[in-house]
């Protein structure tokens, strides 16, 4: 499982630039909302889905209302449902607060599919590197690029 040192030698290696702040730990996109005082960037909701047979990383901008049932619609998947804890935990090393994309560096066994909103296409992105208590600012173009390098194919949620 890659850490925090590690994952900083895998953006350096991929020259993915980033800018980080440090604050008080943050559960939701609600209470995070402050950091973008301190870095700018579009806020992002993490929500880690299971279907029966399948899990999802969805990405949408932080006053985005989730829509599990058109979501189950558009990815033909059946029922929707919050994963587990435990199933954070195991595929992508991640805790409740701490979910990001970054994660994906975790799911070996390409588990969990990425599914982002369009309305982040472009933006930098604020997103949290395995800790809650501090947040990166990454470019859209250089998450997609760590995505690759991960072997995670992603979808873009119209």
């Amino acid at each position: 499982m890659v850490n925090k040192m590690n994952l900083q030698s895998i953006m350096n290696s991929l020259n993915i630039k980033y800018e980080e702040a440090e604050h008080e730990a943050v559960y939701t996109a609600k209470e995070a909302l402050y950091i973008k005082e301190q870095i700018k960037g579009v806020g992002a909701k993490n929500l880690f889905l299971k279907s029966k047979d399948r899990y999802y990383l969805v990405l949408i901008k932080d006053e985005e209302k989730a829509d599990l049932k058109k979501l189950e619609g558009i990815l033909n998947c059946g029922h929707l449902s919050f994963a587990s804890e435990l199933e954070l935990k195991e595929i992508l090393n991640l805790t409740r607060g701490a979910v990001s994309p970054l994660g994906l560096i975790n799911d070996k066994e390409n588990k969990a599919s990425l599914v982002i909103s369009d309305a982040l296409v472009g933006e930098v992105l604020l997103m949290h590197p395995f800790v809650n208590t501090k947040t990166w600012a990454v470019k859209y173009d250089d998450l997609i690029k760590f995505v690759h390098y991960c072997n995670h194919e992603y979808l873009i949620l119209r």
